[in-house]
């Protein structure tokens, strides 16, 4: 796609299913890649595998529910790779219980992740951007998000917030020519899929389910998701923001 080349791309949870993938895709196409990750050994695996190709990637360790931490790890982004292009928030947890039985310690940290750990990005990223008046941000929600999903209660609402941010964002920065878009999996098979389902206390009737709400018929892969985010970040989308795109195998058909 146009425009990526050089492009200095932010991924958060990069080390691991989804933004591994989409890590390396950047790379794949030029881009100068800041994988963000908690775990140090998660996001130099992803660094080793795309320097193996020839890209260009560093590691930043960084909790994106720390506000101070956030600038922090952005600032050595720009000392080390140059001003920031694009920023994917995609770092994501999940617990798989009915809401009753959820916990106040849960919910916290459920929206440390999926909702402030995105406020702290924005917040470090969008004042630069909207300086260049230059800027693409992908926002990874959640299907979850568009219809509900039983059982990810306060994840689904984190999600929606996401949603409800970037189309704000959208409109505020529209002429700083930043464009804010969502990209939504449905269930996808990563490692953090996995550990949902092995906790249900049904695993294989759960993942059977999943894979049967698909139209499709079967999960998403990590690599499903990439393309839909290149394109969001690339010029051929310069004229859009604000919108949501599922990429889950027709689970949800919003209009």
């Amino acid at each position: 796609m146009r425009g990526l080349k050089d492009k200095c791309v932010i991924v958060t949870g990069g080390g691991g299913g989804i933004g591994g993938a989409a890590c390396k895709r950047f790379a794949a196409a030029g881009a100068k890649v800041a994988i963000f990750d908690i775990s140090a050994k998660s996001a130099e695996a992803t660094v080793a595998a795309i320097r193996a190709e020839g890209g260009v990637a560093e590691a930043f360790v960084c909790d994106i529910a720390d506000h101070a931490a956030v600038n922090a790890a952005v600032a050595s982004v720009r000392e080390k790779l140059g001003p920031i292009d694009v920023l994917i928030n995609n770092a994501g947890w999940d617990v798989f219980k009915p809401f009753l039985k959820t916990t106040p310690e849960e919910w916290n940290k459920l929206i440390a992740i999926n909702l402030v750990g995105a406020l702290n990005l924005h917040h470090a990223v969008l004042p630069e951007m909207a300086a260049r008046k230059s800027g693409r941000v992908i926002n990874v929600a959640s299907d979850a998000a568009r219809v509900g999903s039983s059982g990810e209660a306060v994840y689904a609402a984190c999600k929606a917030g996401l949603i409800g941010l970037t189309k704000t964002l959208a409109r505020e920065h529209a002429r700083d020519a930043i464009t804010l878009n969502v990209v939504c999996p449905g269930p996808t098979d990563t490692p953090l899929l996995g550990e949902v389902i092995n906790a249900a206390g049904n695993p294989e009737k759960l993942q059977e389910a999943f894979r049967r709400s698909v139209p499709l018929g079967r999960l998403g892969a990590p690599d499903d998701l990439p393309g839909a985010m290149l394109f969001f970040a690339s010029d051929d989308a310069s004229f859009i923001t604000g919108q949501v795109l599922s990429v889950s195998g027709g689970l949800t058909m919003a209009g």
